[in-house]
């Protein structure tokens, strides 16, 4: 029986591949991660690290992965702001728009998140794209005073 250290592995090289070895030995795997309110997933990990083809694969098996905040209140679109895989956010809000207005810890949101990191070329674009793709996402508010 696959065990969830064997996912996280495929997560962290991004070998898509290996999530259907392991759902093809226990086909619960993404369910068990999924039960814990708090977790990194493997989406998080893959997001963190810029596996983009094996972030694509495991959001669309398991879309509730993408909303999930970590024990550090990060989704995996914050763990990929935080490490510059700007590339991988785009497609992600792509998938799905709404990512834009996920609350991580202390209600910031990727918007705020770009706003906060600095004022690079890099940055100012992802945060127009942003803003293009969910433009209600400007009336969102953080725990900031």
């Amino acid at each position: 029986m696959a065990n969830i250290s064997e996912l996280y592995g495929a997560a962290s090289l991004g070998e898509t591949d290996t999530i259907y070895k392991v759902i093809q030995q226990n086909p619960r795997i993404l369910e068990v991660v999924d039960a814990v309110p708090f977790v990194n997933t493997p989406l998080h990990t893959a997001a963190y690290a810029g596996h983009l083809e094996f972030s694509i694969e495991i959001m669309r098996l398991k879309p509730s992965f993408s909303w999930k905040l970590n024990e550090q209140g990060f989704s995996p679109i914050h763990l990929a702001l935080q490490n510059n895989q700007h590339n991988l956010v785009r497609r992600l809000v792509e998938i799905n728009k709404d990512l834009v207005r996920v609350k991580g810890r202390e209600g910031v949101t990727p918007l705020h998140f770009l706003c906060q990191s600095g004022d690079d070329d890099g940055n100012i674009t992802l945060l127009i794209d942003l803003l293009e793709a969910c433009p209600d996402s400007i009336e969102d508010v953080n725990m900031e005073k």
